[in-house]
């Protein structure tokens, strides 16, 4: 019996789900060199792969890619916000990519709601991290930034959904 058959089907951990873990967080390590200004310098593309293979892939699959890839851009400027800091907005944004999912997955128009409200969370509710940090003025000065980085990473991951739906390589 191999491996996967033992784990079952669904099960996060099987060989062919670290594979696509694997692949997608390398994804992310390379978007996270792609910077959107801000003032902490850690937003980057990192969460397209991560977005992309929660919703191709399952909840899972994407929570962990994209947290992954969260602390991989934190980790390229510094971790400017603290470790412990840029580990709840890792955990936070692998719940949004799980919501991405959930969301998503209902055709179209919820792909297009999920990217709406994955966008409108990220910038304000995963913001509000930054306020025991640099308080208001910073939670303030970062909606604009983080609302603009989610649309991008949001819509490429969409947009890559919305043209490999139909095909064979995603569940």
């Amino acid at each position: 019996m191999k491996f996967e058959e033992k784990q079952g089907k669904g099960n996060v951990v099987s060989t062919k789900n670290i594979a696509i873990m694997a692949i997608f967080i390398a994804l992310s390590a390379v978007g996270a060199f792609i910077k959107i200004p801000s003032p902490i310098g850690s937003i980057g593309l990192d969460s397209a792969p991560g977005f992309f293979s929660a919703i191709a892939f399952g909840p899972m699959i994407g929570a962990v890619v994209t947290a992954v890839g969260h602390l991989l851009s934190a980790a390229v400027v510094g971790f400017p916000l603290t470790l412990p800091i840029h580990l709840l907005i890792a955990v936070g944004m692998g719940v949004l990519a799980a919501l991405f999912f959930f969301i998503g997955r209902r055709g179209t128009l919820g792909l297009l709601f999920a990217i709406v409200i994955v966008a409108l969370l990220n910038g304000f509710a995963l913001g509000l991290f930054l306020l025991p940090i640099g308080g208001k003025a910073l939670y303030l000065s970062m909606i604009v930034p983080l609302l603009i980085a989610a649309a991008v990473n949001l819509i490429i991951a969409g947009l890559a959904y919305l043209g490999l739906k139909n095909s064979t390589l995603i569940n």
